[in-house]
């Protein structure tokens, strides 16, 4: 990547797991300084050591993207920096119910953590980028806005709009030497994935790594609006279609087969 295009900083929004560690390690690889951003200390603090042994400055912050003052707090490690590049690798599914049935409550996380906030930051960085001239903005976003789907109506709805805010972003940003990117993941095997119990083992399945997914996020920033993580290119056209119920039935059915076993 162009560093006195996209650096010196980097902004990695859940940065210190799966994907998002790997965007801290390819640009730590290539001399990016970066500020990572992300709920758990621990494996934050695993991640920052990886980048600083790479001859990289790295800040660090332990914040729930959720909480009135996330941005005041992500403002105090950030606003004396010069930021090149924003990463929001931060939506992750937090809850998955029928949503008749569901906690409400809880379905306002998902939506605050994939859209209320992401916006938020997206509007204090892209604001940045747009005075400064140059620089982009990599949003993570999911195959799963391509298709309704069953317990996680609401998760699939709110990558939909994501996806959808990215297009519009890019347009705005294009004359301002912004590029924005919306880079679309399948099924990766990421330490979410292993935490909610998916059988990853199931024949057929298309699974990426973080390491590849990575890669291709940070080769394409620049051919926005959206990218589909290769692995997952033919599933996007499919559920793109217009029989829609008989996709939903089609997925539906296979998404049943990676769901652990019930418990008796």
């Amino acid at each position: 990547m162009d560093i006195a295009k996209y650096g010196p900083w980097a902004v990695i929004a859940g940065g210190s797991e799966g994907v998002g560690a790997e965007f801290a390690t390819q640009l730590a690889d290539q001399g990016f300084n970066l500020v990572l951003l992300a709920r758990k200390e621990g494996p934050l603090a695993e991640a920052a050591d990886a980048s600083r042994a790479r001859g990289v400055e790295v800040r660090t912050l332990s914040v729930d993207l959720l909480a009135s003052d996330a941005l005041d707090r992500i403002r105090q490690i950030t606003d004396d920096i010069d930021v090149g590049l924003f990463i929001y690798n931060a939506g992750a599914n937090t809850y998955g119910h029928e949503f008749a049935t569901g906690d409400l409550t809880r379905f306002q996380s998902v939506i605050d953590l994939n859209i209320t906030s992401q916006l938020l930051l997206v509007h204090h960085f892209g604001g940045r980028l747009r005075e400064r001239g140059r620089g982009g903005i990599l949003l993570v976003g999911s195959l799963s806005g391509y298709l309704g789907s069953a317990q996680i109506s609401v998760y699939s709805a709110v990558k939909s709009f994501c996806r959808t805010f990215a297009e519009g972003l890019w347009l705005e940003m294009q004359d301002h030497g912004v590029d924005v990117l919306e880079l679309v993941l399948g099924l990766t095997r990421t330490p979410a994935m292993a935490r909610a119990g998916l059988n990853m083992d199931t024949p057929g399945l298309r699974i990426s790594d973080p390491r590849d997914v990575a890669a291709q996020g940070l080769a394409n920033i620049a051919n926005g609006p959206v990218v589909v993580v290769k692995e997952h290119e033919t599933a996007a056209i499919r559920n793109s279609g217009h029989n829609r119920a008989e996709l939903l039935l089609a997925s539906q059915a296979a998404a049943r087969k990676l769901l652990p076993p019930p418990t008796v």
